[in-house]
């Protein structure tokens, strides 16, 4: 697996959109953890939803 640069929503390793999957190469998590990290978040009061929504339409798909 090379280390991304840039964050992008990888073509594999995707389960909805690949934001997770994304941000977890680009940070050097595994992919199950910052989906997690993103299902608890939402236990807590805040727009988490549509800051997901926000990088799916944002993020670019790597090639």
């Amino acid at each position: 697996m090379s280390t991304a640069t840039t964050l992008s929503r990888p073509r594999h390793n995707r389960v909805i959109a690949g934001v997770c999957a994304g941000i977890a190469e680009r940070f050097g998590l595994t992919p199950w953890t910052v989906r997690v990290l993103f299902l608890l978040s939402c236990l807590l009061p805040g727009p988490q939803f549509l800051v997901y929504l926000a990088l799916w339409l944002l993020l670019p798909q790597s090639a």
